[in-house]
């Protein structure tokens, strides 16, 4: 018989590490990789800063939010709510640029013939919400550095809303969205990192990259280690994320963009000369995204959300500036009709002038339905934001109320569409199970005791 190994016991008896707690946790941590959990955290978290903002307790909310900490040598005295979109929000953008390199080595960007479309359809949802916007804005100069925050689509909750009511809608339709988003988000990294970056300090930026490449060398040489060893990679790779970030911060680009840059230095695929049984295995930027996942849903990009969410409306007089400020009506706009126009009308040109083609389970109306549901902007859009009026700015006040009321908008609008296409799916996925021989004729007749 083998031998038992010997637990430790706590001062008052209980067995320590407590396999409840252990098991405990696993639970929350399948539960946060759940895209309807991740959805409603994000949506929570945004909701109690708009009631605490909005609440005679409001002071404390922004002192919080506005409370600095930090090394001012390094240039790093910065904000809570400042380190949630510069730092925090790198978890995020980790996770963004594990799924874009999984899906460009190995998925469904690999092949141009298949991506074209929703990669076509994303760009025409960024061009049309964009071009939108500038429109209402023209006259306001000031007012045109917000052109890109209708642009963007918000990955986790758009897919949370198609998860919670389309069950029945066909798989090319989440894939599509999902594409569709990894594409939007890599277009958001581009826009940020060109637009929306400050005086450059070149020697901080030739920093990051030597500890962004050694990040990569060690990844990919000790990938069977880190892949083994879930601990590793905190111990090892963590220190060196964060100096990179660091050194991101210092050059004038903002930071976030680290967390893109490392996660494209993770591999993909198994090691060169992997044995059968470890080529079946996933790739270290899969078990990486399955780790880290919980972290960024649970916790950092719903602290970003509270952070960046929390604005004081006041009162009647602040619902009436907001509703009159072109920055409102250009970012609701971009996001609602932006956002679907640009993506069918771009996905029809492509198909029509292309030998690309939509899957045929697809209808137009399907895409219609996702195109409104890409109108969800939030996590990326708060943060352009922010960018583009800066904290305090009333008119960053204004955008971010539109973005959150064109996201509601459009998760009504898109469920409204997608829950009657959904009924019709299953209808005929009814149909084809009673019908499971394909003959026409429904196999409970076809049992000798017909219904009469």
């Amino acid at each position: 018989m083998a031998a038992r190994t010997p637990r430790t016991r706590s001062r008052s008896g209980s067995v320590f590490p407590r396999r409840g707690s252990y098991t405990e946790a696993r639970r929350i941590g399948t539960l946060l990789r759940r895209e309807s959990v991740g959805g409603a955290v994000l949506v929570a978290a945004a909701v109690i800063a708009i009631i605490w903002a909005n609440s005679p307790a409001a002071d404390s909310y922004f002192a919080l939010r506005d409370f600095t900490i930090g090394y001012e040598p390094w240039h790093l005295n910065l904000s809570l709510g400042a380190w949630a979109a510069d730092g925090l929000l790198a978890v995020f953008f980790f996770l963004v640029g594990l799924e874009l390199k999984r899906e460009v080595i190995a998925g469904d960007l690999r092949d141009i013939r298949t991506a074209i479309v929703p990669v076509a359809a994303a760009v025409g949802g960024v061009l049309v919400p964009a071009a939108i916007y500038a429109a209402i804005v023209w006259q306001e100069p000031g007012l045109r550095g917000g052109w890109a925050i209708p642009t963007a689509t918000d990955i986790a909750f758009a897919v949370a809303v198609l998860a919670l009511v389309g069950s029945h809608l066909p798989s090319p339709l989440r894939i599509f969205l999902l594409t569709l988003a990894v594409v939007d988000d890599l277009i958001a990294i581009v826009i940020i990192a060109i637009f929306y970056t400050s005086d450059l300090n070149l020697v901080a930026l030739l920093l990051a990259v030597l500890v962004i490449a050694v990040y990569g060398f060690i990844a990919q040489r000790y990938q069977r280690f880190f892949r083994l060893k879930s601990s590793a990679a905190w111990l090892i790779l963590l220190p060196l994320g964060l100096v990179a970030w660091g050194f991101l911060h210092a050059s004038g680009i903002h930071a976030t963009i680290a967390g893109v840059a490392l996660a494209f230095t993770i591999p993909v695929r198994p090691p060169r000369g992997a044995s059968p049984a470890e080529a079946e295995q996933p790739g270290l930027a899969e078990v990486f995204e399955h780790r880290i996942r919980p972290l960024s849903t649970g916790f950092a990009v719903p602290v970003f959300a509270f952070f960046a969410a929390g604005v004081a409306i006041g009162g009647w007089d602040g619902v009436v500036r907001a509703a009159t400020d072109p920055v409102t009506l250009g970012v609701a706009a971009g996001l609602v009709l932006g956002k679907p126009i640009g993506i069918v009308l771009a996905t029809r040109l492509v198909t029509a002038f292309t030998h690309a083609r939509l899957d045929p389970s697809l209808r137009w109306v399907d895409l219609v339905g996702v195109g409104v549901l890409a109108g969800i902007g939030f996590t990326v859009s708060l943060l352009i934001a922010e960018l583009s009026f800066g904290i305090g700015s009333p008119h960053n006040d204004d955008a971010k109320i539109a973005i959150m009321l064109a996201s509601l908008i459009a998760a009504l609008a898109a469920s409204s569409i997608l829950i009657v296409r959904n009924r019709q799916y299953r209808r005929i996925a009814e149909a084809e199970a009673v019908d499971a021989d394909g003959d026409g004729i429904p196999d409970v007749y076809q049992t000798g005791d017909e219904p009469r």
